[in-house]
């Protein structure tokens, strides 16, 4: 049994979160042939390894003798630690920052199979090597010093968390505002396909037809919504291109209602794209380098936005 103080033990926590950042950046940087710091924080700390390493050593604690136990222990302890902490960062950030969608036997997208089945091995390696060096070398430290480095490393960690949570809280804002944006770009959509629909039409049926296209557009709300920004935006100016051509043909009165209808979606339109625009090239540091730090993040909501949010943070869009 492992009978360490809190100090100990929260220098463990800190130490596996340092070597498992050290392994995700290694890993990551070798694979795109770019330095990268991987991770949620910006220090190089990775909590989730390090929440993994002391769950190992937790759950692996009445199964010394048996490492059979040991590796279902790691399995479902591993396992339950990743999806609760998965489905409670997607709650809170609307993001992804792995997901397991495209591998055989996932659930949800947050869990494996074939990583649950890992993690019992990983367990194992966890006990039996790499915790046995560690172990020694924390024990041999003195009490003092051993408190003075794990308070310095606590109140560093803290306050990059805090910065990290903030970050994430506003990029989560961010996307939200983008999707509301191309919310309101499918209602001017909407609004000018009934103009459209009404230059026809006697001017006194225009208030309930607009009734009417609303009542419809609830109706196609998700289709419209599923539809790409880009396939949005030419839609609108193409109506508006279209409306321009027939106003010509427009008597006094239908020019002069039609008319400030028009302008009005056409302002509308106008501040929408630009707020897409301002939201989209990100310009707060910390935002983009939590982009750069997990660019494999999804989102299941906010996907359009997200893949459009990374492809200006890595520059290969204006």
């Amino acid at each position: 049994m492992y009978s360490y103080s809190i100090v100990q033990w929260l220098f463990f926590f800190y130490f596996y979160c340092f070597v498992g950042w050290c392994i995700e950046s290694t890993y990551v940087s070798v694979r795109t042939r770019k330095l990268t710091n991987r991770g949620f924080m910006r220090g190089p700390f990775l909590p989730l390894y390090g929440s993994g390493a002391i769950m190992m050593l937790v759950v692996s604690m009445p199964f010394q003798d048996n490492i059979l136990m040991v590796y279902v222990a790691g399995c479902v302890g591993a396992t339950v630690l990743e999806y609760v902490t998965g489905v409670t960062m997607e709650a809170l950030f609307k993001v992804r920052y792995w997901d397991y969608t495209k591998n055989k036997f996932n659930f949800q997208g947050h869990i494996c199979l074939g990583t649950s089945l890992s993690w019992g091995f990983l367990t194992i390696l966890m006990t039996e090597v790499v915790h046995v060096p560690v172990e020694r070398l924390v024990l041999s430290i003195p009490n003092m010093p051993l408190k003075a480095v794990t308070g310095v490393l606590t109140v560093y960690i803290a306050a990059d968390f805090a910065l990290s949570f903030k970050a994430a809280i506003d990029l989560r804002d961010v996307l939200v505002k983008m999707e509301k944006v191309k919310e309101e770009m499918v209602h001017i959509q909407k609004r000018l396909d009934v103009v459209i629909a009404l230059t026809s039409q006697e001017m006194d049926n225009y208030k309930a037809a607009l009734a009417e296209s609303a009542s419809n557009a609830r109706e196609e709300w998700a289709e419209s919504m599923a539809m790409h920004i880009e396939d949005i935006k030419s839609g609108i100016e193409r109506k508006l291109e279209q409306l321009k051509a027939m106003v010509p043909t427009w008597g006094a009165e239908q020019k002069k209602d039609m008319g400030e209808e028009i302008l009005d979606l056409r302002t509308k339109y106008a501040i929408k794209l630009e707020d897409r625009k301002r939201l989209g090239r990100l310009r707060d540091f910390f935002q983009r380098d939590m982009i750069r730090s997990n660019p494999g993040m999804t989102s299941v909501k906010f996907r359009e936005a997200l893949e459009e949010l990374k492809r200006r943070t890595f520059g290969k869009e204006d």
